[in-house]
């Protein structure tokens, strides 16, 4: 009896810690920016993308898939290593930086390997902030919402 009333207890709290998570599928492009400093030898400074689809965001971090892990030799979950993030909103183009913090191979029985990253997000502007939690509130009614609709009654 007290182990059932304690397992609802922290389910309860957990609820309340961790942010909800609202599932989206949405356009996503993350970028990295090595560093170009070598020692003496400053190389160009050179950006590596890769583009995939969100499964989930919510206000602390986006859940993404992504045909690959790593963007030629950097991966993208590790070594606190900044991604920059730009999201197709259908209210906006919002731009932010998150930091890879696990991810999990899916699909892997199929011909097309996919994996899973979840990223917790860092710096954000405060103007996209206002669009992504708007976003996150509303949903697909954000966009609706700008539109002029007339009653033919």
């Amino acid at each position: 009896m007290i182990r059932k009333l304690v397992s609802r207890f922290n389910k309860s709290v957990t609820k309340q810690i961790v942010a909800a998570r609202r599932e989206f599928h949405i356009p996503i492009k993350i970028s990295i920016t090595p560093d170009s400093n070598t020692g003496r030898l400053n190389m160009p400074v050179t950006e590596y993308s890769i583009r995939g689809e969100t499964q989930d965001l919510s206000k602390t971090g986006i859940g993404f898939i992504v045909p690959a892990i790593r963007i030629k030799e950097y991966y993208l979950v590790g070594q606190d290593r900044p991604l920059n993030v730009e999201v197709d909103l259908p209210n906006g183009k919002i731009k932010l930086q998150m930091l890879g913090v696990r991810y999990e191979q899916i699909n892997i029985h199929s011909s097309v390997s996919e994996f899973l990253v979840g990223a917790k997000i860092v710096k954000m502007a405060e103007t996209d902030r206002e669009v992504y939690e708007d976003f996150l509130r509303h949903g697909n009614a954000a966009k609706k919402a700008g539109v002029l609709q007339l009653n033919t009654e």
